[in-house]
């Protein structure tokens, strides 16, 4: 009986303080530091179409994440997201398919074009969708007013989704996304003379790698760059993960269950989960030296999970002397508001402030 208390107590201990020692490797810098409580630059307020985009929202993800695998597998997930793309009659907009062929590797894709439209005038827009779900058909609505806003050519890649695919993969297809779009319009190949970045949400954490990779790596810079309720960081560690959980009916039903597991026993799965750290900067871009970034553009909701992943970024980048704005939205708006304009006005409203911040650099 002596033998068994100090054995157990080894036993215990010792895979203990191996995943404690892990985890805070794998937690990176603390970012506490850049937290703030940012103004709230507008609020929606109470309407009846603030009502059906909240119900369709509980349809969409509370729902079928209630219902269990058989109406919420990759494959069903994904038609629902394609099925809202298709929806919506965009009217004279052309959508045209193209391949991107680099290294061996054709990622299919498409350009949003409007009447009129620039072709070296070029966005490169990453869709949302946890990396899991989204496509080029999904974000049109998204794809479309940044075509008609701005007049570019806006290219949609079709990077390859999880969990069939690693994260490495996706994080590969948007830097060769970047390298094509420089080199490749509408029409073929030809050079540009105006690069902007645009994504939501799993798509904002890629513009954002980007951003960070393309000053590194490339010759030719973006000009401006918007992110829509970006994730920036794996480790999940932003205060908004835990007080918005009540509030943002999109993201609880997919990430309630993983933010309730211990960082001790979270962040080594994570690690393992995508074959790297979760506070490596090619996929947590918060982590990364934020200096001489081009001008870049934030917008989150107040009552989101994602709110402080945007506003965090957005202080580290301005401390280290980056021009970025970030904007906060209340008034009990969804995680990227901005793609439901044909059920808030607050859409258009918060598209009209990218509008004006890209028109200083178009």
């Amino acid at each position: 009986m002596l033998f068994v208390i100090p054995t157990l107590a080894v036993l215990v201990g010792a895979p203990y303080a191996y995943l404690k020692i892990r985890s805070r490797k794998l937690a990176g810098e603390d970012l506490s530091v850049y937290d703030n409580a940012p103004d709230v630059f507008a609020a929606a307020q109470p309407s009846e179409g603030l009502d059906r985009l909240n119900t369709f929202l509980h349809e969409m993800f509370v729902g079928p994440a209630q219902a269990g695998n058989a109406k919420n597998g990759w494959e069903a997930k994904r038609e629902r997201f394609d099925a809202m793309g298709m929806a919506r009659d965009y009217g004279d907009v052309e959508f045209r398919p193209d391949v991107m062929s680099i290294d061996g590797e054709e990622i299919t894709g498409s350009w949003t074009l409007v009447p009129g439209h620039n072709p070296d005038a070029r966005l490169l827009y990453m869709h949302g969708g946890a990396f899991t779900v989204g496509s080029d058909i999904s974000h049109r609505p998204l794809t479309v007013q940044l075509a008609r806003r701005t007049g570019m050519a806006v290219f949609t890649p079709n990077y390859r989704l999880m969990p069939e695919n690693s994260r490495r993969d996706g994080i590969n297809d948007a830097r060769s996304a970047y390298s094509w779009i420089t080199n490749t319009g509408p029409d073929g190949p030809a050079p540009l003379t105006k690069l902007v970045l645009a994504g939501d949400s799993a798509g904002g954490n890629l513009v954002l790698m980007l951003t960070n990779w393309a000053r590194k790596h490339m010759d030719r810079q973006p000009d401006a760059v918007v992110a829509f309720s970006p994730t920036t960081d794996a480790t999940m560690s932003s205060p908004s993960m835990q007080t918005n959980l009540a509030t943002d009916h999109m993201l609880r039903p997919m990430l309630a269950p993983i933010l309730k597991a211990p960082k001790l026993l979270l962040l080594p799965a994570m690690a393992r989960h995508y074959a790297m750290s979760p506070s490596d900067p090619e996929q947590s871009p918060i982590y990364d030296d934020l200096s001489d970034l081009p001008p870049i553009f934030i917008q989150a909701s107040r009552d989101e999970l994602l709110h402080d992943d945007g506003a965090r970024f957005a202080m580290k980048a301005k401390a280290a002397g980056s021009p970025v704005s970030f904007q906060s939205w209340g008034g009990g708006l969804p995680h990227v508001w901005q793609i439901f304009d044909d059920y808030i006005v607050e859409a258009n409203a918060a598209l009209d402030e990218v509008e004006a911040f890209l028109a200083k650099y178009i």
